[in-house]
């Protein structure tokens, strides 16, 4: 039926989901929440994200050195720049929502450090891309980059501040960009290497 509807490249899972004998994901809803407790006040998930940022803006100012393809160079070039607007965007907000002289030095007080996006420590993520394809590292910016998609999801349905809210939608928004990118660009080398 797909394939008659003009889709180039159609699968099929006999069984469906029921016949799935791989990796499954676990827990709740709310799952990869720990580093923001319930009771977190919205300046806190607002520096705890800026952290988040900053790592994932290290881990992918260092990943070019690494890499050889220049797509995937550039790629990660257009995302440091993406990661410091989210930065810059999370930044503005916790100034407008600290006060005195706290609002005035945001993120000034956010300490970052070696974790990024997804929870992985940037160091750890560095020594493992060493050495690997270039689809295992677009697979692994992947992973971190749907992590943090959903993360945004979260931490938006979480307090009751209207701009948080929206800051957080918009940082969403942002992360599926990401990903939309990382996943045409692994395509495109998968159907290279299929060739």
């Amino acid at each position: 039926m797909l394939s008659t509807a003009g889709f180039k490249e159609v699968y099929s899972m006999e069984g469906g989901m029921r016949a799935w004998d791989g990796l499954a994901a676990t827990g709740g809803p709310d799952a990869g929440m720990a580093r923001f407790p319930e009771e977190a006040p919205v300046v806190e998930l607002i520096s705890l994200a800026w952290s988040l940022e900053e790592g994932s803006r290290k881990f992918y100012t260092e990943l070019p050195a690494l890499l050889s393809d220049q797509e995937a160079v550039d790629l990660f070039h257009d995302l440091v720049i993406a990661e410091e607007h989210h930065q810059s965007m999370l930044a503005d907000l916790g100034q407008k929502l600290t006060t005195g002289a706290a609002g005035a030095a945001f993120p000034g007080a956010v300490t970052p450090g070696d974790v990024m996006e997804g929870g992985m420590k940037i160091s750890e993520a560095l020594n493992w891309v060493r050495g690997k394809e270039l689809t295992d590292v677009l697979d692994l910016a992947i992973s971190l980059e749907t992590n943090s998609y959903d993360l945004y999801i979260k931490m938006g349905r979480r307090g009751s501040d209207a701009k948080a809210k929206e800051l957080f939608s918009l940082l969403s928004s942002g992360e599926k960009e990401h990903l939309e990118r990382l996943s045409g660009l692994l395509d495109r080398k998968l159907r290279n290497i299929a060739k």
